[in-house]
């Protein structure tokens, strides 16, 4: 299951004991972690103290000075109001785990055509793990799928592949010609054709969008299932069980 895209206390505010094991301190590591999510320009949101919320990806490293950028839009009113705040939480997904930190002093840098917002490399950053519930991919003959509307074009179809699923949540494909979606949003009344015998109806709230690579021409999309009856867990938890049996029978 993907937890929800809460915003952990700020390290600065929580208690040693609570959010030890989940530090990283040593410059090197928390440079690595930057040099991925930089790499595999993996989206992340910024969380103002005020409730503003930006998505964006890391831009660039600059340990000498000690900073690090992200992509900006200078026309765009939520990242004028995330600035005008100076501080931020960002949170990024990086395979299963959820990765956070502080990004204190934003500030809006012009140069040329391009636009980045600056801030302060961060001292540590915080690993949280990200599932807590047996996540299963649908077999190779399958091809489960989600058919929804597009929440932001009522009048659009859309038909996602499910990539892998959860007691939970799920994970669909979002292809690049279809219009993106935004973390925190409610898709109501979505359709999920798992296979001939598991049919489900579902509100999925969406938690992040990461990329996943450049040849795959779209996007995942990280769900939480909104308050699933009793009988859609019970038609999920036959799902998975018979999956699991089906991919242990194909080792065999």
């Amino acid at each position: 299951m993907d937890q929800p895209l809460d915003v952990q206390p700020k390290s600065s505010d929580a208690k040693p004991s609570e959010v030890d094991d989940f530090r990283i301190s040593a410059p090197a590591e928390v440079l690595a972690l930057l040099k991925q999510l930089a790499d595999g320009q993996v989206r992340l949101n910024l969380a103002g103290s005020r409730g503003d919320m930006y998505t964006t990806t890391l831009w660039a490293i600059d340990p000498a000075r000690g900073t690090i950028s992200f992509a900006g839009d200078a026309d765009d009113g939520p990242l004028q109001a995330l600035v005008e705040s100076e501080d931020a939480v960002a949170v990024a997904y990086l395979d299963s785990v959820k990765l956070q930190f502080d990004a204190t002093g934003l500030v809006i840098v012009h140069g040329g055509r391009d636009t980045v917002i600056n801030c302060a490399l961060p001292r540590e950053v915080f690993r949280f793990q990200r599932r807590n519930g047996f996540r299963v991919r649908p077999l190779l003959r399958s091809t489960p799928t989600a058919r929804l509307r597009h929440p932001m074009l009522p009048d659009m179809a859309v038909s996602l592949r499910v990539l892998d699923i959860s007691i939970g949540g799920c994970a669909l494909f979002l292809p690049d010609d279809v219009p993106p979606l935004q973390p925190g949003i409610t898709i109501n009344n979505v359709q999920l054709d798992l296979d001939m015998d598991t049919r489900i109806i579902a509100a999925l709230r969406l938690q992040h969008v990461t990329s996943i690579h450049p040849e795959s021409r779209g996007v995942r999309l990280g769900c939480e299932m909104v308050n699933p009856s009793g009988e859609v867990l019970r038609a999920l938890q036959r799902y998975i069980d018979q999956t699991q049996k089906r991919q242990r029978m194909m080792k065999v």
